[in-house]
C-alpha cells in the first residue's frame, strides 16, 4: 500500500509505483527535513509548536525530523527553541548540489525511456 498525503492508493507488487515509492517516500521525506530547517533559520530559536503552525507539519513529524537534523548537526536545542549551527549554509549548498545531479540524472532517464 502507498500512502500519498491523507490518501492511501492499493497496488499490486507489479505495479510500476513499487520501482519509484521508495524515492518518492524519500524525496518527500528530504523535503520536510529541508522546510522545517529553513523555517528554523529564518524564525530562530523557534519551538516545535511554532515551526508546526508555520509549515503545516504534524508536532510528531516536526519533532522526528528536528532529531534528524539534530543528528545531522545542522541544528541545537536551546531553551527558548531549536537554532542552527555553523553547518548550515555549507550543508544546504552541498543539498543543492546533489539535486542538481539527480535532476540531470532523471532527465537522462527520460531521455533513455524515450528512445
Amino acid at each position: 500500500m502507498i500512502i500519498e498525503g491523507r490518501k492511501k492508493i492499493v497496488k499490486s507488487d507489479k505495479s510500476p509505483l513499487e520501482i519509484t515509492y521508495r524515492l518518492d517516500r524519500d524525496v518527500e521525506l528530504l523535503k520536510r527535513h529541508l522546510v522545517i530547517l529553513k523555517t528554523i533559520l529564518e524564525n530562530e530559536p523557534i519551538g516545535i509548536i511554532r515551526i508546526s503552525e508555520i509549515t503545516g507539519y504534524p508536532q510528531h513529524k516536526v519533532r522526528y525530523s528536528l532529531r534528524v537534523l539534530e543528528q545531522a548537526g545542522l541544528i541545537e536545542p536551546t531553551p527558548q527553541g531549536a537554532i542552527t549551527t555553523g553547518k548550515v549554509e555549507e550543508t544546504i549548498s552541498e543539498i543543492k548540489n546533489a539535486l542538481i545531479k539527480m535532476v540531470e540524472t532523471c532527465n537522462d532517464l527520460i531521455k533513455f525511456l524515450e528512445k
